[in-house]
């Protein structure tokens, strides 16, 4: 299929502003062709001056029709712009709603695949640099095309040979400048690579900086930040330094249209085949030609960057999305059910096998097993993080992939061991479990995850900002606000990620109390590696290398299963171990 080119692609990005463009264009144009005006003015203006004319009439009517036709261009180019920039402030704000909105709906390993450095670059950085080609490029450049073509007409009409004349030195010019556009394109989406490098080594860099500090590796880590960063410089010195001498040559020459226009066209005068008048209009005229040419070039650059740009966007627009039905279905009692499922992050790689599981509504189920075995793959697959590859997953009776994804989100509350939590206040943090709730529901659900009273000692109370991921909390405070925002959803099924991983022995009781409280008549999935947290689970789940091992209750599992005998024995040692 052949790619459509940039210009293209963006005007379809900003379909839903294509008049405000469109009346952008129509007033550059329009003031164009007055600001051609100035130009015949003065030509005029040195002809009655060759002439001898002594009437101050003349003079005044030439110099008013140039000046209207100056005060004319201006106001229409501006109100091109105004008109231009408020359309592409809005497709701006368009595009960044459709890359938010279709963040969610992509599969959770698309985005874990794509750094946060690239998607900040993406959605701030590159739609912003679209900016400049959306208020400019459709109104200026078009005009700026359309100015010199009206003139080497006008020129063509008073004499065909002039008009030639004047165009000698610019396709000289062009050359030059072309020269740089040939590769432009490859060596933008290399900037682009190497920002994107810079970008994500400096969030890598402000995220680590407490383990930095920690293991005293401040020195290490500063010199690959600081070596992508002169890399980002050097990429961009030396690429300007390649573009010079063309760019120079080309700024030069085409501008130089007198050295023909002015001896040839003297020659023909003397000659007696061409007028005093047609020679002076056409010395005149002929700076007007250059100028909005390289203007217009100067946007050549600013399309190669489009279409990298527009590239980036479109990869996440038009990144596949989780294929879920858009009817709300009816469910009945939370059970879940795997029926064969398999699944891998990626095409080639995966990670669980043919894997069968049926969890009652109403009961707690947990999955144990080694590290890297799969247990969380299958919370989140019943989450609907993901759809499965093969196989399905059944909640209430229905498949999941027939359950729009808002709805299916809805039935489940997801409690991890590093729950993010918003540069917000702990009121705001905790109404994300329900955006509807009112401060006293938020307070009822803080109350029964057992951190009200810990709230209430905050600065401002539930006022109180959390900082960037809730750095201004501890850990076990963080947990505890993310299980009473998991309250306030009063979702069906609850998943617990090693939900109490950061609780310290003191307040473990009290977040113990919490999630008893989080999961009471709900269907549970608890991922533990503390064995003795879950050994009253109605169905304890071995997951090992993708597959289940063994499922039963904890007696049972002791006698059947011996990965999950050892595991016990490990734990028990442990805790002894600790006791002693």
């Amino acid at each position: 299929m052949q790619q459509k080119s940039p210009l293209l692609r963006i005007w379809e990005l900003g379909e839903t502003e294509h008049r405000g463009l469109i009346r952008a264009i129509i007033s550059a144009l329009i003031g164009v062709l007055c600001g051609i005006f100035p130009y015949i003015a003065a030509a005029q203006v040195i002809i009655g001056l060759v002439y001898g004319q002594r009437e101050t009439s003349y003079y005044l009517m030439w110099c008013s029709i140039g000046l209207t036709g100056y005060l004319v261009r201006t106001l229409l180019y501006n109100l091109a712009l105004s008109m231009s920039h408020k359309a592409a402030f809005s497709i701006l704000k368009d595009i960044r709603s459709r890359v938010l909105k279709k963040l969610p709906k992509l599969p959770l390993g698309t985005v874990m695949d794509t750094s946060s450095g690239k998607i900040k670059q993406i959605i701030v950085d590159q739609v912003e640099s679209m900016e400049t080609t959306l208020a400019h490029l459709l109104p200026e450049m078009t005009s700026n095309i359309a100015a010199p073509v009206c003139v080497l007409i006008y020129l063509f009409v008073l004499d065909w040979r002039m008009a030639l004349l004047s165009l000698v030195s610019i396709p000289v010019g062009m050359i030059f400048m072309m020269a740089i556009m040939k590769g432009y394109g490859k060596d933008y989406e290399g900037a682009v690579r190497t920002t994107q490098a810079m970008n994500e080594t400096i969030v890598e860099y402000i995220g680590g900086i407490e383990v930095i500090k920690a293991f005293n590796q401040g020195k290490n880590s500063y010199v690959k930040f600081s070596d992508r960063v002169r890399a980002n410089a050097a990429y961009y010195y030396n690429w300007m330094m390649r573009c010079q001498f063309h760019m120079s040559l080309g700024y030069a020459i085409a501008p130089t249209t007198l050295i023909t226009v002015l001896p040839v066209g003297w020659l023909m005068y003397s000659k007696g085949s061409l007028s005093i008048e047609v020679f002076l209009t056409c010395v005149i005229l002929s700076f007007s030609i250059v100028g909005p040419l390289i203007a217009a070039m100067s946007f050549v650059d600013n399309l190669a960057k489009i279409g990298t740009t527009v590239g980036s966007v479109e990869e996440i627009l038009n990144a596949e999305e989780q294929q879920h039905s858009a009817v709300p279905v009816h469910l009945g009692k939370p059970d879940i059910v795997l029926e064969n499922v398999s699944f891998g992050y990626h095409a080639d790689q995966e990670i669980l096998h043919d894997i069968s599981l049926a969890i009652p509504a109403g009961t707690m189920t947990a999955l144990v097993g080694p590290s890297g075995g799969g247990k969380s793959t299958i919370a989140k697959l019943i989450a609907g993080f993901w759809d499965v590859s093969g196989g399905r997953i059944t909640l209430g009776g229905v498949d999941e992939k027939q359950i729009p994804l808002e709805q299916l989100y809805d039935q489940v509350a997801f409690v991890t061991q590093d729950n993010y939590l918003f540069d917000d206040t702990v009121l705001e943090n905790i109404r994300m479990g329900r955006l509807s709730a009112s401060d006293t529901e938020v307070e009822a659900a803080a109350k029964a995850a057992g951190c009200d009273r810990f709230i209430r000692g905050l600065e401002k109370g539930y006022d109180t900002r959390v900082g960037g991921g809730g750095a201004h909390l501890s850990g076990g405070e963080r947990q505890r606000i993310a299980i009473a925002r998991a309250m306030l959803k009063d979702a069906p099924v609850v998943i617990l990620d090693e939900a109490t991983a950061y609780i310290d022995p003191e307040n473990e009781a009290i977040v113990q109390k919490a999630v008893a409280n989080l999961v009471q008549n709900k269907t549970v999935i608890v991922i533990a590696h503390r064995l003795s947290t879950i050994t009253g689970a109605n169905q304890i789940v071995v997951v090992k290398d993708g597959g289940i091992e063994a499922a039963g209750t904890h007696e049972d599992l002791l006698k059947t299963c011996l990965l999950y005998e050892s595991m016990w024995q490990a734990h028990i040692g442990i805790k002894d171990g600790d006791a002693a």
